[in-house]
């Protein structure tokens, strides 16, 4: 008898719901606003999360009151500490969408979709940055991850923040010159970069947009900008540091290992960013493999399900190329 896996992915922009089952059947899909309790709170994740689910309900004609799936596999942006997946929990389970669940950060899905190998690791670098890795022994690494009040440093908005405050310091003297100054300038469309940090403090500017700014900081790098080729070298750095403290954790220094890379900066296979990277984990663990996810979270969320009902391996695999080609659409 197939049983039916319920795959939610909530990211910080969007969240996405999937429903297959153990045959490999795609059999509902929708895509909603973000459900980051971390940002939004825990009433307002869970009032997107029953939204959607309940889309999922009638897209696979599934009779109300009966639970959706065997098993529920929730990954959400920002479950970065115990008392946050603790603060959602319990509510989640007593919605009665499926009859076992698993909880927990959406990096975790991110290491699903990119390897089965059970000694690896996942760096997320898209908006912000966050590292999980996992040993054979079933023993897993993970870090705080909620910004620099916890030591993290990269993602796309950090590196858009630092581009700016360079530009800004250029700008007035304090600094030395930069391409930045006039690529932020233009980017937004103001006269220079002075003009953008104003216009952000007074909400003229969203201040999430700082994150617009990592393609631009990555092309000024390629061009040669001293500035920019610093900041890429640097989150090059942190990655590498994330990955080797996670490997030492588990004992995988001395072992073959997978290191999966995804987000938007990850995925932009930036030559400066990976060459740099690829010489530092030479110089770690040469025996480390890097893999970039292009497939969305949500794939490994459904990955991860269907492990836990014991999928055969060619279900996981159809599944994953049948989800991507869809997203791909």
């Amino acid at each position: 008898m197939n049983r039916r896996v319920l795959a939610i992915d909530g990211g910080g922009s969007k969240t996405d719901v999937v429903l297959v089952d153990t045959s490999g059947r795609l059999l509902a899909q929708v895509q909603g606003p973000s459900s980051q309790p971390q940002t939004y709170g825990v009433p307002n994740a869970l009032r997107v999360l029953d939204e959607l689910v309940e889309q999922i309900r009638i897209a696979a004609r599934l009779p109300a009151g009966e639970p959706l799936a065997d098993h529920a596999a929730v990954y959400l942006s920002g479950m970065d500490l115990p008392q946050e997946i603790l603060a959602i929990e319990p509510a989640l389970r007593a919605r009665g969408w499926a009859e076992t669940m698993i909880v927990d950060n959406d990096t975790f899905a991110v290491l699903r979709a990119g390897t089965q190998v059970l000694d690896a690791v996942a760096v997320v670098c898209g908006t912000g940055i966050n590292c999980v890795a996992r040993n054979a022994a079933g023993q897993q690494s993970r870090f705080a991850a909620l910004g620099e009040v916890t030591g993290d440093w990269g993602g796309g908005h950090h590196l858009g923040q630092r581009a700016l405050w360079h530009a800004v310091r250029a700008d007035d003297g304090r600094g030395p010159g930069t391409t930045l100054q006039t690529a932020i300038a233009a980017h937004f469309n103001r006269s220079d970069a002075l003009s953008v940090g104003i216009a952000i403090h007074l909400g003229e500017i969203g201040n999430h947009r700082l994150s617009d700014l990592a393609p631009v900081v990555l092309a000024a790098a390629a061009a040669g900008d001293e500035i920019a080729g610093r900041l890429v070298d640097r989150l090059a750095e942190e990655i590498a540091l994330l990955a080797t403290v996670s490997m030492r954790r588990l004992e995988l220094l001395d072992r073959p290992v997978d290191l999966v890379l995804g987000g938007g900066l990850a995925r932009s296979r930036d030559t400066r960013l990976f060459d740099r990277l690829t010489q530092r984990m030479m110089e770690v663990n040469p025996a480390t493999s890097l893999v970039i996810v292009d497939s969305a979270p949500v794939v490994g969320a459904v990955l991860l399900g269907l492990d836990v009902l014991g999928a055969p391996v060619d279900v996981a695999e159809r599944v994953s190329d049948l989800l991507t080609a869809v997203a791909g659409r």
